[in-house]
């Protein structure tokens, strides 16, 4: 489990595909790192499997290769770290599993004085998951959503998580990974499922929630 509030940028110095998958080199300067770890890589848990002079290397499935933007990773690119988080830690941004859900693309990245507005596409289906107010990790950030307008996506970016994190280096068109906030799909799915059959759960969600 991760907060989605990155540590440290790292430069991918090895990365190589092969039919099961790939092999992930990175450098870091994060301690406290064994084989068997759980770091979030961009936003997605991916397991070490080797620790060797401040470089941390990751085997990916084709699963992790297919959901997110780690395939389009080349040397010298820069990627998020996050390590997983210790019990008793705070939980300073939101609960991120690691699990990706899918990529989307950036539509607009565009300076709003000190800040930044980042717009970005999701794909149909995922607009249920997005709420204003509501909570997002992209590349493994964790961040607060502003607007949802059909499938466009707006979210503001602090200085502080742009100069702290690989999004200084994205641009129009990137691929962000995403991964939606766990407990919205917990409350959609069993909405989906449930509410049919229940004609009263609508009220009392209502009543719940103004409680």
């Amino acid at each position: 489990m991760f907060t989605g509030l990155v540590e440290e940028i790292g430069k991918v110095t090895y990365f190589k595909k092969s039919p099961e998958g790939a092999l992930l080199t990175v450098e870091t300067t994060l301690v406290d790192i064994k084989i068997g770890d759980s770091v979030a890589v961009n936003g997605a848990c991916l397991t070490v499997v080797e620790v060797k002079q401040g470089k941390i290397s990751f085997e990916l499935s084709p699963e992790t290769l297919e959901r997110t933007n780690l395939k389009f990773l080349k040397i010298g690119d820069f990627v998020n770290l996050e390590r997983a988080l210790k019990v008793g830690d705070r939980l300073g941004g939101h609960i991120v599993q690691g699990h990706i859900d899918f990529t989307a693309k950036i539509t607009s990245f565009r300076n709003l004085g000190k800040h930044r507005e980042l717009i970005i596409e999701i794909p149909p289906g995922w607009e249920k998951y997005f709420v204003e107010k509501g909570s997002v990790a992209l590349d493994g950030i964790s961040l607060t959503v502003n607007t949802v307008q059909g499938n466009k996506v707006s979210i503001n970016i602090i200085p502080h998580t742009y100069e702290n994190t690989n999004l200084k280096f994205k641009k129009v068109g990137d691929l962000l990974n995403v991964e939606t906030d766990i407990i919205g799909k917990y409350v959609v799915n069993y909405l989906e499922k449930f509410s049919s059959r229940d004609s009263s759960l609508e009220e009392k969600l209502k009543n719940l929630l103004n409680f």
